[in-house]
């Protein structure tokens, strides 16, 4: 990614989700407020309680299906017990790829406040629209010794059962704090998911590009077919992950996620995201399993049940 870190910089894991754990107790104490965006994969919300923390939501601001960070919104949410800000960049669920532009005013609130940066990266091997990730750690905006990356093959390699992930730490004091959170709280990653992380980066390279080729299809089958064939129905462009974020308020049902379960296809529910009448929906599967699945949600989304 055009970063250069030091191997002693890194900081193993067990997984992305375990080393967001492990963030929040380092660097927060009982009773501080941990900041997020919404809607935002389910974990992000439910951490700062587990350890004792406040979670404080900030929306995502929506334009025509667009998601984008609001830093006016952010800005008004900060409070002096502030202390920590779990980033998922990309963003799962609504597939943004965030510019500098967009993350600067926010790092730089950071910066000001000593907040301490928590970005999740573990879908930055899967950008669709061509850009290049760039980690967060890496911007000009972002406070070097208050900011850690996560990152794992395990979305990109589908290797989330071998239990790796890392967090890349270039501040010291920062990184013996994060040490101490979770030496005693979980386990060290397994051999075998070494021995997968390091064929998927060292030989994995051919695969991954074919992968983006087929999710850059498959994206587009969604986005066309939920969009102009499935009334009550919409979603925006995936620039990055194998996830389509979709909006079904329209079909005024109570629960559209047993809805489309009823016909036979298991979506994720909105709500645990923090956005009642939405689902998401993995279109990382072989077309033809897609386009089987997208028939089943408009056959739902028109149904009277």
């Amino acid at each position: 990614y055009g970063w250069s870190i030091e191997p002693d910089w890194l900081v193993w894991l067990p997984g992305v989700v375990p080393g967001m754990v492990a963030a929040c107790q380092a660097f927060t104490a009982p009773g501080d407020e941990v900041i997020l965006f919404t809607p935002v994969y389910p974990p992000f919300l439910g951490i700062p309680a587990f350890c004792g923390r406040k979670g404080v939501e900030v929306a995502l601001a929506c334009e025509e299906g667009r998601y984008r960070l609001d830093a006016e919104a952010f800005e008004r949410a900060l409070t002096p017990r502030t202390k920590l800000l779990l980033l998922c960049q990309p963003h799962n669920p609504v597939g943004r790829v965030f510019t500098e532009s967009e993350l600067t005013p926010i790092l730089e609130l950071c910066r000001a406040r000593g907040i301490v940066v928590c970005s999740d990266e573990i879908h930055c091997d899967l950008i669709l629209n061509g850009q290049p990730h760039r980690p967060v750690a890496s911007l000009r905006a972002a406070p070097p010794e208050a900011t850690i990356t996560l990152m794992s093959p395990g979305k990109t390699f589908n290797t989330a059962g071998l239990n790796l992930g890392f967090a890349v730490v270039p501040d010291p004091g920062l990184r013996q704090r994060l040490n101490r959170a979770r030496q005693y709280a979980m386990p060290q990653p397994n051999l075998l998911g070494y021995a997968a992380a390091l064929a998927a980066y060292r030989d994995g390279e051919p695969w991954r590009q074919a992968l983006l080729d087929t999710l850059r299809s498959n994206a587009e089958q969604v986005r066309r077919t939920v969009n102009e064939e499935i009334p009550g129905l919409a979603t925006g462009v995936v620039e990055a992950t194998y996830l389509a974020w979709i909006d079904a308020q329209a079909l005024a049902h109570a629960d559209p996620c047993a809805l489309f379960t009823d016909f036979g296809l298991a979506l994720s529910d909105g709500a645990t995201f923090g956005a009642p009448g939405f689902v998401r929906l993995n279109f990382g599967c072989p077309m033809p399993l897609l386009k089987e699945g997208l028939q089943r949600l408009a056959r739902a989304a028109t149904s009277r049940k």
